[in-house]
């Protein structure tokens, strides 16, 4: 869902300045001019962040944040041109996420729109890598079992799985892997494929990494 901003501003060429720099990043825009009808409209709808001008006709940006933080969470960032401490402190105090003063780079706002909402937004736990090799010292883990394969097994998993999905033939397995050109018949790479799968099934037994490609070949897809 393309994240919505309202933007609360009187000025309206920089109104039309912010949406025209938050809509090229991605971003919906709805923006209201008049500090008393922003209530209103909060009844209605759910922004995920609102731009506040602190200097407002008919209402102003401290008391509406105010208002709007005793019933809402939503991301406030606060636009003035009083740079007094009082008032900056007092808007943040008052529940702003944080505070940018006029005059500013369109860019500036962007970058931190940008900021308050990664910030706000829980992330999601990393999930460990499915597959780690490490070639310096022939270490595999498969979703964090260690893996004890031989160096031609090693090579085997590192090479189909540097391409993923890509069909590799017995030939340019035999050429990849042993690159003295030794002679080795299919089924002595077959072999060592199917020993490699064992040894992947049983750290993984809900994963097929090795497929065979009937007629083709082997290729590493998760």
């Amino acid at each position: 869902m393309t994240p919505l901003i309202l933007i609360v501003e009187d000025e309206a060429k920089l109104a039309e300045l912010l949406t025209l720099y938050l809509e090229r990043e991605g971003f919906a825009t709805h923006c209201l001019q008049d500090g008393a009808a922003v209530l209103p409209w909060l009844e209605q709808h759910s922004p995920q962040l609102i731009l506040l001008d602190l200097n407002l006709p008919n209402r102003d940006g401290l008391s509406l944040c105010k208002e709007i933080r005793q019933q809402s969470q939503v991301p406030i960032l606060m636009t003035t041109a009083r740079v007094d401490e009082i008032d900056r402190l007092l808007g943040l105090e008052l529940g702003a996420d944080d505070y940018i003063c006029k005059p500013y780079s369109p860019r500036e706002v962007v970058a931190r729109v940008k900021a308050v909402l990664r910030r706000l937004t829980p992330q999601a736990p990393s999930q460990p890598e499915l597959l780690e090799l490490d070639e310096e010292r022939l270490l595999a883990k498969l979703q964090g079992q260690p893996l004890t394969l031989t160096l031609i097994e090693f090579q085997l998993l590192k090479l189909m799985a540097s391409q993923p999905g890509r069909v590799f033939s017995r030939e340019q397995l035999m050429d990849l892997i042993y690159p003295d050109h030794r002679v080795v018949s299919d089924r002595t790479i077959d072999s060592h494929v199917k020993k490699l799968r064992q040894k992947l099934k049983t750290a993984a037994p809900n994963q097929e990494l090795i497929h065979s490609v009937y007629g083709a070949g082997y290729k590493y897809e998760a």
